[in-house]
């Protein structure tokens, strides 16, 4: 059963964006301290990455752990209240997480996923330079096609 009414869920659900998040801020700032240049959320790749550097031939997702249905995370609880319908939402959310990735390794592309996880909680600042760390050296040396990073 939900605790809150349904007009009050649906304000705080409208409120939630699907682009500019608060991880995505976080990695696009620290990648530009560091130097790089990328596209935002371009709408001619397909499934609009977080960020594209075509430079590398690479695209970062930065996936929230909710919404992507992250297993064993401690930020995804599945909700108590219309089940049938969020399952259905992770499920198709995993759809189309595996055919993007999908795509872009059809197209040679470098794919890196960054979990929300990986860069929240207690010392998130040092979890971002952390993280930043891991996809400088990714995008510099070329040697791994696919990174994922969890928390």
């Amino acid at each position: 059963m939900d605790s809150l009414s349904p007009e009050s869920r649906h304000i705080i659900m409208s409120h939630i964006r699907s682009k500019d998040t608060k991880p995505e801020k976080q990695i696009r700032s620290a990648l530009h301290r560091a130097g790089f240049r990328y596209r935002i959320c371009d709408k001619r790749y397909p499934g609009k990455p977080d960020l594209i550097f075509p430079r590398y031939y690479a695209v970062i997702f930065i996936n929230g752990c909710f919404w992507h249905a992250h297993e064993n995370c401690q930020y995804f609880v599945f909700p108590k209240s219309n089940q049938d319908f969020w399952k259905k939402k992770f499920t198709r959310n995993k759809e189309r997480d595996a055919e993007n990735i999908k795509y872009y390794q059809e197209q040679c592309w470098r794919i890196c996923v960054v979990w929300e996880c990986s860069i929240r909680g207690k010392k998130s600042k040092q979890k971002i330079e952390k993280v930043t760390e891991q996809i400088i050296q990714w995008l510099e040396e070329p040697s791994e096609s696919f990174l994922e990073i969890k928390g």
